[in-house]
């Protein structure tokens, strides 16, 4: 399936769904960011849309992700709302920084924080943060030992007009969560020079 073919929504899909995925194509994120559509689960959700992005610093993926916009115009009782969005974003770690028994929390705050900085309305959050570290032996035993971060994550988005989430404002939260976990600087509506970034560091090696 090519990207054309990933990013094309039915006619017949609800006026509120293509609404908000118009929304996620006209976004536009910081430079640093490549979004580009992506297939979508099938089974999550009645109309679903979904997009991949990276963070490329220097010709280097510093960090990138997954986001899933999903709509069942029935409701959903575990949702609590019609429009669900779903999340993996991940990113290399430096070891001293996958040691910090903080790190889980101070991710999953980038999340929150990311959507209450731009007054984004949101429900029933729920997600996991989890640390993997690698080493190598034998044949691959002069690669150096790699940690990585994930984040994986759900939340209702808050429908406003005609039950329309503002799907751009969320994709640009999300968009700052990635940018934090490449360690760039968060933007003006992201946050102040408070906020904690993870410091820039290879991109994700090949698997």
């Amino acid at each position: 399936m090519n990207a054309a073919q990933e990013d094309h929504i039915s006619d017949s899909a609800p006026p509120a769904f293509r609404t908000a995925v118009e929304a996620l194509r006209a976004a536009r994120p910081r430079p640093e960011i490549e979004v580009d559509p992506t297939r979508p689960p099938r089974r999550l959700a009645p109309y679903a849309y979904a997009l991949e992005a990276a963070v490329v610093d220097g010709g280097q993926d510093l960090a990138d992700g997954r986001l899933v916009l999903l709509h069942d115009p029935e409701g959903h009782d575990a949702w609590q709302g019609t429009f669900r969005l779903v999340t993996l974003v991940r990113a290399e770690l430096e070891p001293e920084m996958a040691a910090d028994p903080l790190l889980p929390d101070v991710c999953w705050s980038w999340l929150t924080g990311a959507l209450e900085a731009r007054g984004l309305g949101y429900g029933e959050p729920s997600g996991t943060v989890t640390r993997a570290s690698s080493h190598y032996f034998g044949g691959m035993s002069e690669r150096p030992a790699a940690s990585q971060i994930e984040i994986r994550a759900s939340w209702t988005p808050r429908e406003g007009l005609g039950g329309v989430p503002d799907a751009a404002a969320h994709l640009t939260a999300w968009c700052e969560l990635l940018c934090q976990l490449a360690g760039l600087p968060p933007t003006a509506a992201g946050g102040d020079g408070a906020v904690v970034t993870l410091p820039q560091r290879r991109g994700p090696q090949p698997r």
